[in-house]
Formats: structure tokens, C-alpha cells, sequence
């Protein structure tokens, strides 16, 4: 057996290495390919992460994590450190609301 050289990277290490073909690989493959084709005749491109989040574009969700670093950013400046968001729904209209909560320190509660 060779000695194996220090110093070296996973890259270099694994340079070379070809796995070989198991018949759990193969069902794997196959079960992947048939997932991906099942999912282009339903029109979906990936996995949704997340089922609450169906229907949120990327555009969307990273909007909405822009608006909400601007509300965080404007209650650090105001002197809010902590609080928690409310949600809730108002007809048609999702309201995100942020609720100071205070903070306790030995046996009473110090509002900052």
C-alpha cells in the first residue's frame, strides 16, 4: 500500500477515484431521472423546500427579505432590540407587525 502524501486537498486526494456501479447507485439514478421527468410534464422546475412558500417567487421572497432588513435596520435605529413579529391577515392584506417585547433582568421585567 502507498503512503499517502500530507498536506494534500480533498480535490487532490480524490483525484482518479472513480466509484464504482452498485445496483443501489442504479436505483437511484433511475428513481432521480424518472423524479425530473415526472416534474417537467407537471411544469415544475424544483422541489418546493418549504409548502408555506408555494406561490413565492424568488423575486418575491427576496423582496420581502429586503423590506423586512429595512424594518429591522429602522427599529435598531429607533432603539428597539427586542422584539418579535406579528402576523396577521386583514381581509386581503398580510400584515407583518414588530411588537417590542421586554426584556427581563433578575426578578422584574426592564422595558429598553
Amino acid at each position: 500500500m502507498a503512503k499517502i502524501p500530507k498536506g494534500l486537498s480533498d480535490k487532490d486526494m480524490l483525484q482518479g477515484y472513480v466509484e464504482q456501479v452498485t445496483l443501489e447507485s442504479q436505483f437511484l439514478a433511475a428513481e432521480e431521472a424518472e423524479d425530473k421527468r415526472r416534474r417537467a410534464r407537471a411544469g415544475l422546475s424544483k422541489p418546493e423546500k418549504n409548502i408555506a412558500l408555494t406561490g413565492f417567487t424568488d423575486d418575491l421572497t427576496e423582496e420581502l427579505g429586503r423590506k423586512l432588513l429595512e424594518l429591522k435596520m429602522e427599529l435598531f435605529r429607533d432603539g428597539i432590540k427586542n422584539y418579535t413579529m406579528k402576523v396577521k391577515k386583514d381581509g386581503q392584506s398580510i400584515i407583518i407587525k414588530p411588537v417590542e417585547t421586554r426584556q427581563k433582568t433578575g426578578g422584574k421585567s426592564v422595558r429598553k
